[in-house]
């Protein structure tokens, strides 16, 4: 998996240690409903598609790129469905990172699924109820996507986990 430029130019002048960035992730949808996910290429495992954000792109691009880049589909966001925070994460190489994670629903307009860069081992389209493993992250993403109507689902810890005693003095 490439790097991109811009994280190799930040991790020159700042090492491995823990870097914050954003990450676009696609659930795209074809016409039956079926979901498409990639097999990775750096783990072996099925996942959602996505990729960090470039600079200056804003994330619903990122998500229609990746999906093309990675499985040769086209797609269209229809909705922003969740906001999520990744656990922390260290590549083999000793790199740090934790991404904001922002999910788009999508649907499908054209392309065809395949592996199409060397991101990925393979590529399919999968019913919901006929899901191959996922990682509990990518699951929990996959769910908010397929249940979401109108609502950007996201993580709130509390007035009192955010502010401590000011949230009472805040009202």
């Amino acid at each position: 998996m490439a790097t991109p430029d811009f994280i190799a130019q930040l991790r020159a002048a700042y090492g491995s240690g823990p870097l914050w960035l954003s990450a676009a992730i696609a659930v795209p949808l074809d016409e039956q409903g079926r979901v498409l996910l990639g097999k990775r290429a750096d783990t072996g495992n099925w996942s959602l598609i996505g990729g960090i954000v470039d600079p200056a792109e804003h994330p619903a691009d990122t998500a229609v790129r990746e999906c093309f880049e990675e499985a040769g589909v086209v797609a269209v966001p229809e909705l922003l469905t969740s906001v999520t925070l990744s656990p922390e994460i260290t590549y083999p190489n000793g790199d740090q990172v934790r991404y904001l994670e922002l999910t788009f629903r999508c649907r499908a307009v054209g392309g065809e699924a395949r592996v199409n860069d060397d991101e990925s081992l393979a590529v399919g389209w999968f019913a919901p109820d006929a899901l191959p493993e996922l990682n509990a992250n990518d699951l929990e993403r996959l769910e908010l996507a397929l249940k979401c109507t109108d609502r950007t689902a996201f993580t709130f810890s509390g007035l009192p986990a955010v502010l401590g005693d000011r949230a009472t003095t805040a009202s």
